[in-house]
């Protein structure tokens, strides 16, 4: 089969790139390898919409993502995302949790974020259910949380509509260049697709098939873990995060909350499959009623886990690659793939189109890994 672009991977980055693509009328075909669109790290994260926290060199793509198109995507996709902007407290406790947010905020500052140091106190009025134990904070009033089911199968249905084709269970297992360019991705199945250019945003996998035509990003899997409760009544609506990593969430439109967790015991997960723990979750448990002891009755219903495509400077590649022509890569997301998704997608739209990009993607070209 052939397409203008052909794009592998059908999580919220390939399908916000085959959304912005279609819409230009580019023809599209989007490959997902497993039987269901968004079945990786898409719908398997915190949901976070957040600026505060950031490298300085992708904070450009969550900034223009949240004053230009989060605030209207619900009516551009035509379904609801719920998006919240009601800021992002980013708490902690202690001399050395201050000094970790002082330094994040300083940097986000120096890139024109609106991002401040608080008291506990301040932090309290923000969100009276944190507990004493917070001492400080750091605040950003523009940060906010969406639904990340929903948003992906918005881009994935808005794509459709306009003509992009979806193939899931189509695994991907090798490049191949034509005359010194990529054009076309071959299935383990057999199937060739060919394309002028070729977007690989397949999470981790994206390191062994781009490995198919000599080029390697460096990453690793790690894996992610993920807890909801029942729904309660609402009670806030700022999304949270701490100084020391420990839990990342918010409450969500159904009353439910979304908790984010790491839990030290990640590079020991068994490969495959990705698995919850119990460890991990009463490991989150704890550090939530730490800052929310209001929280202590409320019963986790389920919890799931995913694996992120770290890369080895924690930031994503979105580029180009000179020594495969024909190439777009955007992997190595590092978990903070989700909110930058939507400048994201356009940015990548405009690189298959040989445009020039609404944003200088310098700092996160491929090439920056180079001796």
């Amino acid at each position: 089969m052939n397409a203008d672009v052909i794009i592998v991977g059908g999580g919220i980055i390939g399908c916000a790139a085959a959304y912005n693509l279609a819409k230009d009328g580019v023809s599209v075909i989007v490959l997902e390898g497993s039987a269901n669109i968004g079945n990786g790290g898409s719908v398997r994260n915190g949901g976070g919409v957040r600026q505060s926290g950031r490298d300085p060199r992708e904070l450009p793509l969550i900034m223009y993502a949240i004053k230009n198109i989060w605030p209207n995507l619900s009516d551009l996709l035509d379904t609801n995302v719920e998006y919240h902007q009601q800021g992002n407290l980013r708490l902690g406790h202690s001399e050395k949790n201050k000094q970790i947010l002082e330094g994040l905020t300083e940097r986000a500052v120096k890139c024109d974020l609106d991002v401040r140091m608080i008291t506990g106190d301040e932090a309290r009025e923000i969100n009276p259910y944190l507990s004493d134990a917070v001492t400080c904070a750091s605040w950003c009033p523009t940060d906010g949380h969406a639904n990340p089911l929903t948003a992906t199968m918005g881009y994935y249905k808005a794509a459709r509509r306009l003509g992009a084709h979806f193939i899931s269970d189509e695994k991907i297992v090798e490049l191949r260049k034509i005359k010194g360019r990529v054009c076309q991705a071959v299935s383990a199945s057999g199937n060739i697709y060919e394309g002028s250019k070729i977007i690989l945003a397949a999470g981790y996998e994206s390191r062994y098939i781009a490995s198919t035509v000599g080029v390697d990003i460096p990453m690793q899997p790690v894996l992610l873990e993920t807890l909801v409760t029942e729904a309660v009544s609402p009670m806030f609506w700022q999304m949270l995060g701490t100084a020391d990593a420990d839990f990342y969430g918010h409450q969500t439109d159904h009353g439910s909350f979304v908790f984010g967790l790491n839990c030290g015991l990640e590079p020991y997960a068994k490969p495959g499959k990705p698995v919850s723990s119990s460890i991990a979750s009463s490991a989150a448990c704890r550090g939530i009623m730490r800052y929310f002891p209001s929280l202590e009755d409320i019963k986790v219903i389920r919890c799931w886990a995913g694996w992120m495509d770290s890369c080895a400077d924690h930031v994503p590649v979105i580029s180009p690659v000179e020594e495969a022509k024909g190439l777009i890569l955007a992997c190595g997301f590092s978990g903070h793939g989700f909110g930058i998704s939507p400048a994201v997608g356009l940015v990548l739209s405009q690189m298959a189109q040989d445009k020039e990009t609404v944003l200088d993607m310098h700092e996160l070209r491929y090439d920056r890994f180079r001796p």
